[in-house]
């Protein structure tokens, strides 16, 4: 993945987050009316994304709370369309166009499971797996420097059993695991561990935990 590759990956993150603001979230805008693998890029991380509160139970605010909200709403005024609003509806439509093209063609669409943090409770990688759950996808959101004689090593941590290697991750792009038969929404837990180059030589972690988290 080149420098640039990883910079549109790390803005489209940011867009589909809304952490994206202002004059840098309108200039991406503008580059994805015109660039279509840039739009796969903000879908495939919207896709990814849209799942992290499905757990989540809605709860229904008191009557009370929507009235206040609709009596501070300022009073509908009608607005009759003119001429100088067609520019922006064939822009609208460009970019539903490139949008629509781009969902089109996406990749399929992964379900996450958690962020892994590190010791300052930052989250620093997305975990997913695939709709068969039979492989993990680990993104990192963040740069990590691992020194040459070292390796990051992903352990998946069964309810009451001993770790299991997935493999070495790669710092700087998505790195993928089969998953072999384990189940990661088991009471499973998910860690990195900082190893000897080429991955621990027990088969367990002898190197401090940098990353982790329950599935």
């Amino acid at each position: 993945m080149s420098e640039r590759d990883k910079l549109d990956e790390s803005l489209a993150a940011e867009y589909a987050l809304g952490t994206l603001q202002g004059g840098a979230r309108i200039r991406f805008q503008r580059r994805m009316l015109n660039e279509a693998q840039l739009a796969e890029r903000v879908f495939r991380w919207e896709s990814l994304l849209a799942g992290m509160d499905n757990h989540l139970i809605p709860v229904k605010p008191p009557d009370v709370i929507w009235k206040r909200i609709s009596l501070a709403l300022p009073a509908r005024n009608k607005v009759t369309p003119q001429r100088r609003f067609l520019p922006w509806l064939a822009a609208a439509g460009i970019s539903i166009a490139v949008l629509v093209s781009a969902y089109l063609y996406r990749e399929p669409a992964l379900t996450p499971l958690t962020v892994l943090d590190n010791a300052q409770r930052t989250g620093q990688w997305v975990v997913s797996t695939n709709s068969h759950q039979d492989r993990i996808s680990l993104f990192p959101l963040g740069q990590v420097n691992v020194e040459p004689d070292r390796s990051l090593q992903l352990w998946l941590i069964p309810a009451g059993k001993a770790p299991v290697s997935l493999g070495l991750v790669n710092s700087e792009a998505t790195s993928d695991f089969a998953l072999n038969g384990l189940n990661p929404l088991n009471n499973a837990s998910i860690a990195i561990s900082l190893e000897p180059k080429g991955g621990s030589p027990t088969g367990l972690p002898t190197g401090p935990i940098l990353f982790s988290s329950k599935l």
